[in-house]
């Protein structure tokens, strides 16, 4: 069984595909850690717990001088009983009190994975794919519960947790930290692996050692943000992309988060992940329950590819959802970069004319086709069509570029209002602010209050209209600032600091309701780019654009760092003019579409501006995706040269019965009588042989792996090579 619990021990054994995760109830219910790694056949832990006398490290059994919570590696400690630590729970009583004393009660392990009310989880499609276990503490003082809930996926190397706290006593409880997990490990041989940014550079991959003390990541923006992911990793020294021990935390969450690691003075380290508890407090009334988002834990003892994989397959399958959860994506073409807000529907078809002749299937109109929308300074709220661009409505446009071969996609920003717009001037208390403060403003607009009904009410019923309104099959979901002046009309004062949370769980039910009612629709998030790149948003939409930046070179490193987490099939990528509208850089249409080939191939700029030459270049690159496009969204993705350690970037895509591979290599400074280039090749079938397309050469699996393949030398910067491997 997955699951297995030795009454005499008193010994919790879980076990998924390669892992084995074990916990034992000790001194009087306290529930200690006891190891996370390799998977073993048995529990019976050689290197048990050791206890001895640690000076200023208080007993709560005055008897017992050598057993201190401040030592024990526990799975979910508490604040102020004997652990200085950082706790993963904090609780502020009516008396002023925010000590608790959370102990073992009860236990059960059942088949299946429950869901999480009002959260995006991963999910089963079938009880013998996981098996849970629900762990409940009790501190009998408060009458509190916390149940720990663990599910162990059979077939994968991954332990998904996330906490329940019920209030069972009498009095109202305010949650001032509910961390989702917790994880002390005996060991502190670790590197922290993690992926900060900024808009426009999104998910660098930064790797340091760990030192005594705290060191965390988080977000304060009410958002996950551009400038970190609600993802870490422990990693050894040693470990490399195909060897060696990953152990990572992905939090499956939206908003404002914190994960810290903390080394304690005997060598151990703490891990706790979840809703961040800067400016966050929850008022708890008996009898209610309060739920935290979900981590998702992967091991990995095959290198941090192998973790990479593993999140593929697991958010791929088991986190997106819907009828486009496994279809191939579609090749989109966006009006953004070609127009901006200035366009008209001659200008759009225009554009269409030339996209259907090349073979593109969606057409996404972005910005500016409602209300006033001629800048950026107005009507984001007023979803009404604006008939001076599109006199036929979006009815018309939308018949007409189906007229063509292809689909129609739309543009929304539902969770955002402007200032000139008639939903505000109507419903001024409907945005997040304070009163008697500034409301201030980023990109000439403020944040709607979604942790109001009546709001989450009025953006269903105004964004159900227009979906309703034509055929629509694809929707770009948009969220362009974060959260300042925090505040809400609707809530008490003891209740101002859960806004940023309700706004979230708002959010969700808005897009559950969403997806629900229209499942024909592909959902794309957006945030600026990837300011909301997270597997929250991926339960409910299936793809996510990956970044403003469209430049070749930038997109490098941005996807690299992308695929730590998350799999192709959620990343969209365009082809853009160039200069680049970002970095004013100049690559050639080549590479520009090998790059945008690495994840979800669409197209970005004017292209009744391209020449006849550049417009059969763009026929070829789209005939080219389509031959390769299954096996670069839904194969293992092997990530072969690091563009953060040189300058250079190498991936291969490897069907899962290993009989098609496609390689992509971009060199991009050339080099005065530089050296040839040579990569090795992974994730082949060793025994296969395999012919590369594009040289019509044979090579066996074996070869391409341990002694590489030649790439054409690289007479000018950016240059870019892909090639397509079918076995024999």
């Amino acid at each position: 069984m997955p699951i297995s619990f030795d009454p005499s021990s008193k010994i919790f054994h879980l076990q998924a595909k390669n892992t084995s995760y074990v916990m034992q109830i000790v001194n009087e219910g306290y529930l200690a850690h006891l190891y996370w790694g390799k998977r073993v056949r048995h529990a019976r832990v050689p290197n048990s717990l050791r206890f001895k006398d640690r000076g200023f490290s208080p007993n709560p059994n005055k008897e017992d001088r050598s057993f201190s919570l401040d030592t024990l590696p526990q799975e979910y400690p508490a604040y102020g009983n004997t652990d200085f630590r950082g706790p993963a729970v904090q609780i502020e009583q009516p008396n002023g009190s925010r000590i608790t004393d959370f102990r073992y009660d009860s236990h059960e392990i059942i088949s299946g994975k429950p869901k999480l009310s009002g959260l995006p989880a991963t999910y089963v499609e079938g009880e013998n794919e996981a098996e849970t276990l629900k762990l409940r503490l009790k501190d009998e003082v408060l009458g509190l519960y916390i149940t720990l809930m663990y599910t162990v996926f059979k077939e994968l190397n991954v332990i998904t947790r996330s906490t329940l706290i019920e209030n069972n006593g009498l009095e109202t409880q305010h949650i001032l930290k509910a961390a989702s997990i917790n994880v002390d490990i005996r060991d502190t041989r670790f590197e922290m692996m993690n992926l900060p940014g900024a808009w426009v550079r999104e998910r660098d991959v930064e790797r340091l050692s760990l030192r005594r003390g705290v060191q965390s990541v988080g977000s304060r923006r009410g958002s996950s943000s551009h400038h970190q992911n609600p993802f870490i990793a422990l990693v050894r020294p040693e470990t490399t992309e195909s060897l060696g021990e990953a152990f990572g935390f992905s939090l499956v969450y939206s908003g404002s988060f914190d994960a810290s690691v903390e080394i304690d003075q005997t060598n151990q380290t703490r891990v706790t992940m979840g809703i961040n508890s800067f400016d966050f407090s929850w008022k708890l009334e008996p009898s209610e329950v309060f739920q935290t988002p979900e981590v998702v834990m992967v091991y990995s003892s095959e290198g941090i590819g192998e973790m990479s994989r593993t999140y593929h397959t697991l958010y791929r399958n088991r986190l997106c959802r819907g009828e486009h959860r496994n279809k191939e994506r579609p090749i989109l073409i966006n009006n953004w970069e070609a127009t901006y807000f200035d366009f008209d529907e001659n200008k759009i078809m225009s554009i269409a004319d030339i996209a259907a002749e090349a073979g593109i299937e969606l057409f996404v109109l972005d910005d500016g086709w409602f209300g006033e929308r001629d800048n950026d300074k107005t009507s984001l709220g007023d979803w009404f069509i604006n008939k001076e661009k599109l006199p036929n409505g979006l009815v018309g446009l939308a018949e007409k570029i189906n007229e063509k071969g292809m689909k129609f996609g739309l543009w929304f920003e539902p969770e955002m209002i402007s200032v000139d717009s008639d939903l505000y001037r109507n419903h001024p208390d409907w945005c997040i602010h304070v009163p008697n403060r500034r409301r201030s403003e980023s990109r000439n607009q403020l944040v709607l209050d979604f942790s109001r009904p009546d709001v989450c009410e009025e953006v269903l019923k105004r964004v159900t209209a227009i979906l309703d309104s034509a055929p629509i099959e694809y929707v770009k979901w948009d969220m362009n600032r974060n959260m300042t002046e925090i505040g809400s009309a609707a809530l008490p004062a003891n209740r101002q600091k859960e806004i940023a949370h309700r706004y979230l769980l708002g959010l969700y039910s808005v897009l559950e309701e969403l997806t629900s009612r229209f499942p024909h629709i592909l959902f794309e998030s957006c945030s600026g780019g990837g300011g909301r790149f997270d597997p929250g948003m991926l339960y409910y939409m299936p793809q996510t654009w990956t970044s403003d930046n469209t430049d070749a070179i930038s997109r490098l490193r941005i996807q690299h760092g992308t695929s730590l987490v998350y799999p192709v099939s959620s990343m969209g990528a365009h082809v853009s003019e160039v200069p680049n509208h970002q970095v004013g850089r100049i690559t050639p249409l080549e590479t520009r579409g090998h790059v945008a080939m690495d994840g979800n191939l669409g197209y970005e700029l004017d292209v009744t501006k391209l020449s006849d030459e550049e417009k059969e270049e763009m026929k070829k690159q789209i005939s080219l995706y389509k031959s390769i496009r299954m096996t670069v969204q839904y194969g293992d993705l092997y990530r072969l040269i690091d563009p953060f350690k040189c300058q250079n970037y190498g991936t291969i895509h490897v069907s899962e019965d290993k009989t098609k591979a496609v390689l992509f290599y971009v060199h991009v400074l050339a080099e005065a009588n530089g050296p040839f280039q040579t990569i090795k090749l992974s994730g082949l079938d060793p025994d296969k042989d395999y012919r590369i397309i594009e040289t019509n050469e044979v090579y066996g699996g074996d070869e391409l792996m341990n002694m590489g393949v030649n790439i054409p030398y690289p007479n000018h910067d950016f240059k870019s090579v892909m090639y397509r491997l079918e076995s024999l």
